[in-house]
């Protein structure tokens, strides 16, 4: 307490307000393969549009059913977690976007005094179409420092959009004039009216070096930069991440799918990159090469750090041939000085090009080096650049040997992959699953997780077409081909058999692994009950999408696969009730409250809601005050279960009891809880007595 000293009033707040943490019980984990989207991350998924447009529509080319089982579970939660797996060969979509060079023409006094002319020019852009044009008088004197003001009248600041630049010679009576287009297609038309200027023309070739020749007027051309020989440069531009979701391709019936780029140059130093997705524009960027806030790698980033864009990556490659670019790997990086790249010559401009300082040796005229006012390289005008290239990193089938390790996945020091990017307490998972993907190792996996973590219940199934009710309870037996070892967890839950759904993405009928419908069905519970409650029966299971199951089971086949040691959760097809889920057993197999779902989902509850509202009593005093807040808070966490249906009594116990003197002098506290779960009604049984007429009811 601090100590007052002077006379006065004081006013001192506490805060001893301790309430239970909220936890949402609906967050789903799916595990999977995908077409497009981040690999190897937790991404949250709210809705079914963000999931399909960050991961792609569900195909049934795509091994597994992970976007499909997600879009189902969307429809019950709002909090999903997908994680893409890829293998390390898949490659991002890719698109070249040209550079070039302004047509560029240097005009210098024969006189060395001053002079009036009259100057017509036009300007063309890279698509070949006029975009400016006119008459300007103008004088030039001796002296470099006026001749741009005299010129100035031809299209000021090269920053305001304008067509044509102008800049002074350093050391002469002259000027350089610059097209505001870059390319082998943008060119300027200049003629000038006074035979005294004997002008001396100067203009790019397609290596990047210059031709001049004194002449009275012409059409001056800029320069495309070969893109495809020893001295290729390009901008090559990159699906942020891997997948074929990200090419270009264009449907008979005119749909458009995947990524293109439009570029659009105003004839200053800016251009417009606009990044179409599914024909939609979804990103533009304005940039430049030149230093400034619109300069390219701070508009568009070059890798998937403090990415800008969701959509692309981008950096300027040179040095090889098109079809050797390192297309599909990330953070490709400008090795070279453009100098190297474009040929020699005596003039140069110094500046950056790809995040590297470069000589832009361009011409053989007058040396200019300010290259963050003379914009001699821009990106071509071009649009509707196609990205190709990007693939998956998919295995073929689920028989290939390297499946398992791209779903399962590693955790080392530098990283998590597959499905251990799930161990993440943030995420606050509280179901997962690997729809579609039936291996052994994939599912022992995903329940090993669970078990470590205690974070969320696995739910699995047998795999499609395993035969009847014997053959699915031989395989969570351990003694099916398929599966040699028993699934024997509360933290797991197995349904069978598999269920038909019509797939608006495909227009088919197709065979839907029976664990999106589990999880569907917990999420639903959770929305018109309480997670305690069982997700199962006429009430909280049954499912109104699926029209088929796999088997039909009877009253025998049920009774086989929920009692005698068995775990599995039957999906019944009842003739007027609809298809149901008719089961809530875990795959424990020794008898107790943890051997049903509502009480492993209660108890995934509990744990967590204690663990995010104790966390503040760690290194409070060891003493009854301290053992007295955490009874109080404990059982204001149990009691609205209690009061929910969801346990039928319980004991907090935080006494000296349960905090003996050598407890706290290891620095422990201990709070004992007892809790007594309700159980559920899963047997209903009618006696019906006859008795005779003169007995008594």
């Amino acid at each position: 307490m601090p100590t007052y000293v002077s006379p006065g009033v004081y006013v001192v707040e506490k805060d001893i307000s301790q309430y239970p943490a909220a936890i949402n019980p609906s967050v789903v984990g799916i595990v999977g393969f995908a077409e497009r989207g981040p690999v190897d991350k937790a991404t949250l998924i709210t809705n079914g549009e963000r999931l399909v447009s960050t991961f792609g529509e569900p195909k049934e080319a795509i091994i597994g059913q992970a976007l499909e089982g997600a879009l189902e579970v969307l429809e019950t939660t709002n909090s999903l977690y997908f994680v893409r797996c890829a293998s390390t060969s898949a490659i991002d979509a890719s698109a070249i976007v040209g550079l070039g060079a302004c047509p560029m023409v240097t005009l210098s006094s024969t006189l060395g005094t001053e002079f009036s002319a009259t100057l017509t020019y036009n300007v063309v852009d890279a698509l070949g179409v006029q975009k400016f044009s006119s008459n300007k008088t103008f004088t030039i004197t001796t002296g470099h420092a006026t001749t741009l003001d005299a010129l100035s009248g031809l299209g000021g600041a090269i920053t305001d959009g304008s067509k044509i630049a102008v800049q002074p010679h350093p050391t002469e009576a002259s000027a350089v004039i610059l097209g505001g287009f870059a390319g082998s297609s943008a060119a300027i038309f200049l003629s000038a009216g006074a035979s005294n200027i004997g002008p001396t023309l100067f203009h790019q070739t397609a290596t990047g070096t210059t031709s001049g020749t004194a002449v009275s007027g012409g059409w001056f051309c800029g320069a495309s930069f070969d893109k495809t020989g020893s001295t290729s440069v390009a901008y090559l531009i990159q699906s942020l991440y891997p997948g074929a979701g990200y090419n270009y391709k264009q449907s008979a019936t005119g749909i458009i799918k995947g990524l293109t780029v439009d570029v659009t140059t105003g004839g200053g130093t800016k251009t417009s990159v606009n990044v179409n997705d599914n024909g939609n524009t979804e990103e533009t960027f304005v940039v430049e090469f030149a230093d400034g806030d619109y300069y390219i790698e701070e508009q568009i980033n070059t890798g998937e750090e403090g990415a800008t864009s969701n959509l692309i990556k981008a950096n300027i490659v040179s040095g090889t041939a098109l079809t050797d670019l390192a297309i599909g790997q990330e953070d490709v990086v400008f090795s070279s000085t453009l100098a190297t790249v474009l040929g020699g010559g005596a003039a140069n401009i110094t500046g950056r090009l790809g995040g590297v300082s470069a000589t832009l040796n361009l011409t053989a005229g007058p040396s200019i080096t300010n290259a963050s006012q003379f914009p001699f390289v821009k990106l071509v005008q071009e649009n509707g650049i196609q990205f190709a290239g990007g693939t998956n990193g998919i295995p073929e089938s689920t028989d290939s040997d390297n499946i398992n390790d791209i779903i399962v996945g590693e955790s080392t020091a530098t990283g998590k992959t597959g499905m251990q990017v799930l161990d993440n307490d943030l995420l606050n998972l509280s179901m997962a699953a690997v729809p579609g993907i039936t291996n052994q190792a994939v599912q022992n996996a995903l329940i090993t997780l669970a078990e470590q973590t205690q974070e969320f219940l696995a739910v699995v199934a047998p795999p499609y077409a395993i035969g009847g009710a014997q053959a699915a309870i031989d395989w969570s037996n351990g003694l099916d081909e398929t599966r040699t070892a028993a699934i024997n967890s509360s933290y797991a839950a197995i349904y069978w058999p598999w269920v038909k759904v019509f797939s608006t993405f495909d227009g088919v009928d197709r065979w839907y692994d029976p664990s999106i419908f589990a999880l569907r069905q917990m999420a639903y519970t959770d929305a018109v009950s309480e997670s305690w409650f069982a997700p199962a029966g006429f009430v909280r299971g049954r499912l109104t999408k699926p029209t088929e199951t796999e088997i039909g089971l009877g009253q025998g086949d049920r009774d086989a696969m929920y009692s005698g040691g068995n775990v599995i959760n039957p999906i019944v097809n009842f003739p007027q009730q609809g298809i149901t889920i008719f089961g809530q057993r875990t795959a424990q197999r020794n008898p107790s409250a943890l051997d049903r779902i509502n009480v492993r989902r209660m108890m995934l509850i509990i744990r967590k809601t204690i663990l995010a509202s104790t966390r503040q009593f760690a290194f409070e005093p060891n003493d009854p005050l301290t053992w007295t807040s955490v009874r109080d808070l404990t059982v204001g966490l149990l009691d609205p279960i209690l009061k929910g249906r969801g346990i039928t009594e319980f004991s907090v116990v935080c006494d000296q009891t349960t905090n003996t003197p050598s407890r706290i002098e290891r620095g422990e506290l201990w709070c004992k809880v007892s809790i007594r779960p309700t159980k559920t009604a899963e047997i209903i049984v009618f006696e019906l007595n006859l008795v005779n007429q003169s007995a008594s009811i």
